[in-house]
């Protein structure tokens, strides 16, 4: 079976449902988290935030939020991660599930990321345009 680029969570939930049982509904929290990171990076980068071992895994952000287990509307305890991974692999083409160090490792350091102590992110630099300071007397 051929699975073609996932855009919305709606078409994991389906999926899901298929896979677990119970109704597509019962899966779109959990999809809708995953996706939700799409909010602050249009591309795939935002995969970078939810779409790796460690937001999936035992401990991880995701058994934080939902438990390690749901019951779908058949009143089939589903796991978590299992729902995850499924997201995830279905993103991926179904080859493989990258972990935060396969991500991370492809990011340039910069100057401010160490404490600050050096320059500011762009998006900083945008909010500071748009800023008016007014001086205040004290006399």
């Amino acid at each position: 079976m051929e699975i073609k680029e996932m855009s919305k969570p709606w078409i994991h939930a389906k999926n899901s449902a298929r896979k677990f049982g119970g109704k597509p509904e019962d899966y779109m929290p959990i999809h809708n988290l995953m996706d939700s990171s799409k909010d602050c990076i249009g591309d795939n980068r935002h995969r970078c935030l939810t779409h790796n071992s460690w937001f999936i895994g035992a401990d991880g952000p995701l058994e934080k939020i939902f438990g390690c287990i749901i019951i779908n509307s058949d009143l089939k305890e589903v796991s978590v991660r299992d729902i995850g991974e499924q997201h995830i692999l279905e993103d991926f083409g179904m080859k493989f599930i990258p972990t935060a160090q396969d991500y991370l490792q492809e990011m340039e350091i910069k100057n401010w990321m160490n404490n600050g102590k050096e320059g500011i992110p762009d998006s900083f630099k945008k909010i500071e345009k748009t800023k008016t300071y007014k001086t205040v007397n004290f006399d």
